[in-house]
């Protein structure tokens, strides 16, 4: 056992209990696979990160969910970056995280907190029919022909008709595993969006919700939100080269993110995420080196 300064903040919001929760455990990058996941399950968030020293960038970020490692995730990413400026772990307004989806530019100005994440590559074409079965919805609520698309971490963005059929979604698990099989057990479930905010300052509504052994919804999902980004971008759906994205409202955990282009819609060569973080509570907590 071996005792680890930890932070948990609450990404994409200014306040105590809004936005996205996430532990991050420094020094924790060395510790086992299992007990990162049992960690994650005994704080019943969706995902906790683990830091450490790395030899391309400034901060090595291990990403973990309850039952897997993942290679890059959005609010955790915003809520490392807090944790470590909050205890003055790094000088200046930027730093580099390495994470298993390349290397990670983050900056902070001010209260917000920006991160660059990779270029977007756009996958597969995903039935309609499909995933309204997974979120039991009829397939017309279903606007935009569904598609995987990946800034880091692969989403299959479903753009739905209004916040109503947003609201109505629910997460058919059996239907997932369907979907699953066809495009491989590390893609996330599909991640539902709505043009026209929570807010009079958003742009977009989002929900994601998951199945178990994660909570059954997350609160906000950054990596997703710069996959969606980009949809809406490549299919025209967006006008100009910035938008605010909210989600978790329905959860009483309001979360907002600015979004930017880099490049242009049809040569995109990343997409900022910015937000803000508010450092919840800080500790320490004895973890067992060993499987």
């Amino acid at each position: 056992m071996a005792d680890f300064d930890f932070d948990w903040v609450d990404a994409f919001t200014n306040r105590a209990f809004g936005g996205n929760g996430c532990a991050v455990v420094h020094g924790g990058a060395v510790l086992p696979n299992e007990t990162c996941q049992a960690f994650v399950r005994e704080t019943s968030l969706v995902e906790c990160t683990f830091t450490g020293p790395s030899d391309v960038a400034d901060f090595r970020v291990r990403y973990f969910m309850a039952d897997r490692e993942i290679p890059f995730a959005g609010h955790p990413t915003l809520a490392t970056a807090a944790a470590l400026r909050d205890r003055g772990m790094f000088d200046g307004d930027r730093v580099t995280f390495e994470t298993g989806a390349g290397i990670v530019p983050v900056s902070v100005d001010g209260d917000m907190i920006e991160m660059t994440q990779i270029a977007p590559s756009f996958g597969q074409m995903i039935d309609a029919a499909l995933i309204a079965r997974i979120i039991r919805l009829s397939p017309d609520e279903i606007v935009e022909p569904p598609q995987m698309v990946s800034t880091g971490l692969p989403f299959c963005i479903t753009l739905l008709r209004d916040r109503a059929a947003l609201k109505a979604a629910r997460l058919d698990v059996g239907a997932l595993r369907e979907f699953r099989e066809l495009v491989g057990d590390e893609a996330v479930e599909p991640f539902l969006v709505t043009l026209g905010g929570a807010t009079e300052a958003g742009d977009t509504f989002s929900r994601l919700l998951l199945a178990p052994p994660s909570p059954p919804e997350d609160a906000f999902t950054g990596s997703a939100t710069g996959a969606m980004a980009a949809f809406m971008w490549n299919r025209g759906l967006i006008e100009g080269d910035e938008f605010i994205a909210e989600q978790g409202h329905g959860m009483n955990r309001p979360g907002q993110a600015r979004v930017r282009r880099v490049g242009p819609p049809d040569a995109m060569t990343g997409i900022k995420v910015a937000g803000r973080g508010f450092v919840l509570m800080r500790g320490r907590v004895d973890l067992p080196e060993e499987a």
